[in-house]
């Protein structure tokens, strides 16, 4: 397997690229991530990119053990007065290799998903490599919902990508493009529309309920 930090910088530096070329407009348009502009999102990912083990637990005792108001601190930590100066900022950690203390391939998950958090209400469109959203997924599903995975989302589903030799699961089939399947694993119901299969109601009601 690739090493985990090869791939999650490559990653980086894709986002980095495509935040280049937006307008302050697009900078200020509402993410997949609910309350979050994109600008919000890229400081998000910031603030990850710098996190430590130990750093994660001070943070967390500061913000008194709520996860949503840790990252929001985070968040207004990192965000710049200016798009300029958060981009310059996420170029600045592209490179690092700090993780909490957490599996690596969450690194992953973070990436991806919070690449499309960013992308989609943009229009703008990634080719993921096959390897980087597999084990994106592979961690996703193996975690459960309040650690942040989405295991029990899709239990009792067969999930089967359209565009590669993948599958998972046994239940009623839900068919679509891997990403898609990590990003509805992962709890965003903006990527349903691209799934189809008999077991697509069932996952509309774990992702609404």
């Amino acid at each position: 397997m690739t090493d985990v930090w090869e791939l999650v910088h490559r990653e980086r530096r894709a986002l980095i690229d495509d935040l280049d070329g937006l307008t302050p407009e697009q900078w200020e348009v509402p993410s997949l991530c609910g309350g979050w502009t994109v600008h919000d999102v890229a400081a998000h990912l910031i603030d990850n990119a710098r996190t430590t083990r130990l750093g994660i637990v001070v943070a967390m005792v500061r913000a008194r053990f709520d996860f949503d108001r840790q990252n929001d601190t985070g968040v207004a930590r990192e965000k710049g007065a200016t798009p300029a100066e958060t981009l310059d900022r996420l170029r600045a950690v592209a490179g690092r290799r700090t993780t909490p203390p957490a599996p690596l391939d969450s690194r992953l998950v973070e990436e991806v998903v919070h690449g499309e958090d960013i992308r989609r209400p943009l229009g703008l469109r990634r080719d993921y490599p096959t390897e980087t959203v597999q084990r994106a997924l592979a961690h996703q599903l193996r975690t459960s919902v309040g650690l942040g995975g989405g295991k029990q989302r899709v239990a009792r589903l067969r999930l089967v990508a359209t565009d590669t030799d993948w599958r998972h699961g046994e239940g009623d089939e839900v068919h679509g493009p891997l990403v898609s399947l990590l990003l509805t694993t992962s709890g965003r119901s903006e990527a349903l529309a691209d799934l189809t299969g008999p077991g697509l109601g069932r996952l509309e009601v774990a992702l609404t309920s």
